[in-house]
């Protein structure tokens, strides 16, 4: 799930990161109660979970309220990369030395999170050269790991202590809500070299959400997801083509990932979870067949709680009732694994001994 700027920024606020004043607003009159809260200038920010705000027009000074009755309306009836906006975030305007680039992500391969800091912010971190990259494990950010950071990255001495107490909160919210990358660009130097988040990105894991229920408020599901999560599996759509099934997590991430460096796009990942039945995945490659921007179907399994041969029934009777008409590329493992391929293999499944050949068979399917 990815937050929304204020909703981050509201778990920033939680955890003792300084943010600036604001609030969020969804129609006009709210906006123009929040402007006479705020006291101009100030920002209009649009809400939306996409990046590249700034430069489709998201983003907007606002110095009156002739000003204002222009541009929010402009904003919140925008759409930026198809998304249109959710919120708007009107945030008082701050004055600043310096912006720089702060985020913690979880790097599954490794198993661990891994700080990207850097002395410029602001921009897209993939365009800064100068970065510190530094795998912390899985616990919390220690005082003395977050001030090497700091120094690294070239901080002045006075604002070094500013940084490490943001670190180790940000380190904390990211840790206690199992998130897989929070964010802070710009993370900006006051002039007494304290610091404050000006942007906040945050994203966890759905398949751990279940465990903050604090968290609830802010999914915004669509409604294939609803009904999966009805079903009884877990159904994240995306903006590919290609839809990932696999059971587990921790598996499905990880072919996500894998799928990802090998020049491949998700549709959507779909975690069958540890009672899945015959007809829950049925129902699962139901939801999929009504995804059109799907092309192929990528199928992850290591038989486990969850037999292979299970959804290997599944898929047959998707084959047989014309659910499933796409191409789609498997490899299968663990319990009753040689069995399942014995059912499949006069289907239009196509085997692989392995996810690579698997992941490499599907990207060519999809770019043919």
């Amino acid at each position: 799930m990815r937050l929304l700027e204020y909703q981050a920024k509201e778990l920033f606020k939680e955890y003792g990161i300084r943010i600036p004043d604001s609030i969020a607003t969804k129609d006009i009159e709210s906006g123009r109660k929040a402007a006479e809260k705020i006291g101009y200038p100030f920002v209009i920010k649009a809400q939306v979970p996409v990046g590249g705000r700034g430069k489709a027009g998201g983003i907007q000074k606002c110095h009156n309220q002739d000003e204002f009755e222009l541009k929010y309306p402009e904003v919140l009836n925008m759409a930026i990369k198809g998304e249109k906006t959710r919120a708007i975030l009107l945030e008082k305007m701050s004055e600043y030395e310096k912006e720089i680039y702060l985020s913690l992500f979880l790097n599954r391969s490794k198993r661990c999170y891994t700080i990207i800091s850097s002395a410029e912010g602001g921009v897209e971190i993939e365009s800064v050269k100068d970065q510190v990259i530094q795998e912390v494990g899985l616990g919390e950010v220690t005082e003395k790991v977050a001030k090497e950071v700091g120094e690294k990255i070239g901080l002045a001495e006075n604002s070094i202590p500013h940084f490490v107490e943001i670190l180790q909160k940000l380190s904390k919210l990211t840790v206690e809500k199992e998130a897989e990358l929070t964010e802070i660009n710009p993370l900006v130097i006051l002039k007494d070299g304290s610091m404050m988040a000006l942007d906040g990105k945050m994203m966890t894991d759905d398949n751990s959400n279940f465990r903050h229920k604090e968290l609830a408020k802010y999914q915004e599901k669509t409604e294939l997801e609803k009904k999966a999560e009805e079903s009884g599996f877990s159904l994240v759509e995306l903006d590919g083509n290609i839809a990932v099934i696999g059971n587990g997590a921790g598996l499905v991430m990880s072919t996500l990932d894998m799928l990802t460096d090998s020049g491949g796009k998700a549709a959507c990942f779909l975690d069958v979870g540890g009672t899945a039945t015959t007809e829950s995945v049925y129902e699962a490659l139901t939801l999929i067949s009504k995804m059109k921007n799907v092309k192929a179907v990528l199928v992850n399994l290591y038989g486990g709680i969850v037999k292979t041969t299970i959804v290997a029934s599944a898929f047959l009777k998707a084959y047989d009732e014309k659910v499933i008409v796409l191409p789609v590329f498997a490899r299968l493992m663990g319990a009753e694994s040689e069995k399942s391929k014995e059912m499949l293999k006069d289907s239009e499944t196509k085997l692989s001994p392995s996810i690579e050949e698997a992941i490499n068979n599907v990207v060519m399917e999809v770019n043919k």
